[in-house]
């Protein structure tokens, strides 16, 4: 994510003026508490008064399966590693400025970001997947690929879910995170259309062998670059899901690594972000975050092999490695949408009323919020 001018969180922007959107490519207590509202007749924010533990079950039944699409070749592919999702202190410390360096030395196990922002009508689950490397192949054949490269790369999707009185609620809509752009998604079934933002597909959905079978959001990142979309929208996504290579992530119990760049079965775990010591805690932490809003990352050599900026250009000259460049979840921005900077974690419902219309959708975004760690709202 490219960094753009600081947002505070809920600092609004209400103007409502209509433009256009960028151009396009083509769980018991949780139960319980819901019957007692059903009971009386009166839609009552169950799911949002559930104890943290019944969020940490909800993220976990609509974590996505992530087909991530990996390039072997390349001066900094590490024969397909650097594509690898993983934690940001995957090498056991926490500097980022030697993730880039360690990509090689240390395994990639497998693990997803999340939080969960409630109101009494949605509850809003943030997935983040961190790699070590946004790298080049020094070729321009992905959508939306440039030959620059950095230390660190976060992008993601956020999962709306209804509180329809279930146990756990129904899925809504998606919206993944590609560099510095949005892009929208509706499940089937979903009364979710356009809103301000156009709807950009459909949302596809796939069972994990390794839990009950149920449908979860299917979603597929580019090599390289990390970019995240609804599997299936990208036609040469399409194809490397298809007959191509490439990782496909299931959520599990436990954080594997890939057997090789086209393992289709690794598990990841899930980590809380506001877990103690954990990505929130540690935001102030300057060997990790430049600034709040930066992982930090720099340009320095590497002992162990191409550095940063090596593999945007063939041959052997060094190409372009920008510095800090990665954005953590709060601070992720689509520049030209209209809800501010970090919207997407900390205000989601701002958001979603601006980019989805549906049924029984209230006039102003319904802020109410439950729960919402960021804004340090937990009642």
């Amino acid at each position: 994510m490219a960094t753009t001018p600081r947002r505070e969180p809920l600092t609004r922007r209400r103007s409502r003026i209509p433009h256009g959107r960028r151009g396009r490519l083509g769980a018991a207590g949780v139960a319980a508490a819901l019957a007692l509202c059903l009971g009386t007749g009166i839609v009552r924010p169950a799911v949002a008064e559930a104890a943290s533990t019944d969020r940490a079950t909800l993220a976990a039944w609509w974590a996505p399966v992530n087909f991530q699409d990996v390039d072997t070749t390349g001066e900094t592919a590490l024969g397909g590693k650097s594509d690898y999702i993983t934690s940001y202190d995957y090498d056991g410390d926490l500097n980022g400025r030697n993730n880039w360096e360690n990509t090689s030395q240390f395994p990639l196990a497998a693990h997803v970001y999340y939080s969960v922002v409630q109101t009494p009508s949605f509850t809003y689950l943030l997935y983040t997947y961190f790699h070590p490397r946004d790298w080049s192949d020094g070729v321009l054949d992905n959508y939306q690929e440039d030959l620059s490269e950095h230390e660190n790369d976060s992008e993601g999707a956020l999962v709306v879910v209804a509180n329809d009185g279930s146990t756990y609620g129904k899925l809504e809509a998606a919206i993944t995170v590609a560099h510095s752009n949005f892009y929208s998604w509706v499940p089937d079934g979903s009364d979710f259309t356009s809103g301000q933002e156009s709807v950009d597909g459909t949302l596809p959905l796939k069972s994990d062998p390794h839990g009950d079978g149920h449908g979860r959001p299917f979603i597929t990142q580019q090599p390289n670059t990390h970019a995240a979309w609804a599997e299936g929208y990208l036609s040469r996504e399409r194809s490397e899901y298809a007959s191509g290579d490439g990782v496909v992530y299931y959520p599990g119990s436990t954080a594997e690594v890939p057997d090789s760049a086209n393992d289709r079965d690794v598990q990841y775990t899930l980590t809380d972000i506001f877990a103690s010591n954990g990505m929130w805690a540690n935001r102030g932490l300057t060997s990790l975050f430049a600034t709040t809003n930066n992982f930090a990352g720099d340009d320095s050599g590497n002992p162990y092999g191409a550095k940063c900026g090596a593999g945007g250009v063939l041959g052997p000259a060094n190409g372009t490695c920008d510095t800090d460049a990665a954005n953590p979840p709060w601070a992720w921005d689509d520049g030209d949408d209209l809800p501010g900077r970090g919207y997407l974690a900390t205000d989601p419902a701002e958001l979603v009323w601006d980019y989805f219309d549906w049924s029984g959708k209230p006039s102003s975004p319904d802020v109410a919020y439950t729960w919402d760690q960021y804004n340090g709202i937990t009642s």
